[in-house]
């Protein structure tokens, strides 16, 4: 590992529409461990998206970080992962829509827990109409219902990714296709809509009281030109990520008790014994980061007298 760590924590912070729940139902848990890393720290680049990005900020935070190309929702994610260069390629994920009358719900990928037999049954059904426009679909080992898709649509496809869409109401604007790539992918999940509807795998699954696979979402299009390695030194901090992503606010307060716990006085003590660690607290539309302040005595005692609470803190909005 690297001597410099960057330490990323998608979801630090709840969505603006999630907060009433904690001033409501929940009272805010003290963060002591975090409070105190932040007396010790100061804030240096801060990453900002718009509200409509197709991204996350710590998603594009960490497309920097590896030096990958390409602005929000055009980032090639998937040759990233995959090490792959020279290939148009993006993953797909089936998925459940909760259609309303006039908004989709996305629900997460992993609520529909697919077998590896499923997975594979889909995949056959599907391929030859992703083929005929030409795509190819492989399976992704130990991740039913996980593909990798390559083919030239994919080269400059718009994405938006998995994090910025599940859980959200989508309105009808949100899938208006952009271009000859996004109006073929809708075509193939109108086709494929009508597929799945009457699908013995999702007869099965209605017998035991499953959601349905109704469709796929694709993420990480587009293509490297050269294989770029994983930078050293980055951890991320994942489990603050699925509370946020889902509004609970309970969930959330007890994820971040945990992280304050371990995580965060842990790098308290590597602070405090002067190695140098990076920390990113990402929200919905932000992504602050904070290095090691200056150690001089003045700067220290003026920390102990400005220090922001831990929830001013984590407003990362």
């Amino acid at each position: 590992m690297s001597d410099k760590v960057h330490w990323v924590i998608p979801g630090a912070a709840l969505a603006l529409e999630a907060r009433p729940q904690v001033s409501a139902s929940t009272t805010a848990p003290p963060l002591p461990n975090l409070r105190r890393l932040m007396s010790a720290m100061t804030p240096t680049q801060r990453l900002e998206l718009p509200e409509d990005s197709p991204a996350l900020p710590h998603e594009m935070l960490l497309a920097s970080l590896n030096g990958l190309p390409g602005e929000a929702g055009h980032v090639p994610w998937t040759a990233f992962e995959h090490g792959i260069a020279g290939t148009p390629c993006a993953a797909i994920r089936l998925c459940y829509w909760q259609v309303g009358t006039d908004n989709v719900i996305l629900s997460p990928p992993e609520a529909l827990a697919l077998t590896a037999d499923e997975g594979r049954a889909l995949l056959a059904a599907m391929s030859p109409y992703f083929d005929e426009d030409g795509i190819t679909l492989a399976e992704m080992t130990g991740q039913p219902g996980t593909w990798l898709a390559t083919g030239e649509p994919l080269r400059d496809l718009p994405t938006i990714s998995l994090d910025r869409a599940v859980g959200k109401r989508l309105t009808r604007s949100f899938f208006e296709a952009k271009g000859v790539s996004a109006a073929l992918i809708r075509k193939l999940q109108n086709e494929m809509q009508m597929l799945l509807y009457t699908h013995a795998v999702n007869d099965e699954r209605d017998q035991r009281g499953l959601l349905p696979v109704n469709s796929f979402w694709v993420t990480g299009a587009g293509v490297l030109d050269t294989i770029i390695s994983p930078a050293a030194g980055i951890q991320i901090e994942r489990r603050l990520h699925e509370p946020a992503q889902l509004q609970d606010a309970a969930a959330h307060a007890q994820a971040w008790q945990g992280v304050d716990a371990d995580l965060c006085a842990r790098l308290l003590a590597q602070v405090q014994a002067g190695r140098h660690i990076t920390l990113s607290l990402c929200g919905e539309h932000a992504a602050q980061t904070f290095e090691p302040a200056a150690s001089g005595a003045w700067q220290r005692m003026k920390r102990v007298f400005t220090t922001t609470s831990e929830h001013k803190i984590l407003d990362t909005q």
